[in-house]
C-alpha cells in the first residue's frame, strides 16, 4: 500500500474571471416646447409620470418653456419608451400637441 503523504492532498482551485456586467444604457425622456400645451399640464405630468415634487416639476417646466426642450427624466430604454407613450397618450386626450422625444444619456 502506498504511503500517503500530505503533500498529496493538493486541492486545485480555479479561479473563474468575474464577468463585469455593462450597465444598460440610459435614455433621457425630453419634454419639447410648443405654444398650445398648458403649463399646468406640464406640470401635471411632471409630477403624476415622472414623480417629481411641486417644485422640481415647476423649474423643469419653465427650463422647457424658456429653452425650447428639457429633461423629464433618465431611464433604462423600456421605461423611458412606457413614459413616452403615457405621456402622449394623456396629452392627445387633453387636446394637446405635447411633443417628447428620447435620446442615449452620454456617458
Amino acid at each position: 500500500m502506498a504511503q500517503k503523504h500530505e503533500s498529496d492532498t493538493h486541492v486545485v482551485t480555479e479561479t473563474v474571471p468575474k464577468q463585469k456586467l455593462k450597465k444598460p444604457t440610459l435614455y433621457k425622456v425630453l419634454l419639447h416646447n410648443d405654444n398650445y400645451t398648458t403649463r399646468e399640464f406640464v406640470v401635471a405630468v411632471l409630477k403624476e409620470v415622472f414623480h417629481k415634487s411641486e417644485s422640481d416639476a415647476v423649474q423643469i417646466m419653465l427650463h422647457i418653456h424658456y429653452n425650447g426642450i428639457g429633461v423629464a427624466g433618465v431611464y433604462t430604454f423600456e421605461v423611458a419608451e412606457t413614459k413616452v407613450k403615457t405621456v402622449e397618450a394623456a396629452a392627445r386626450e387633453n387636446g394637446f400637441p405635447l411633443r417628447l422625444s428620447m435620446e442615449p444619456e452620454e456617458g
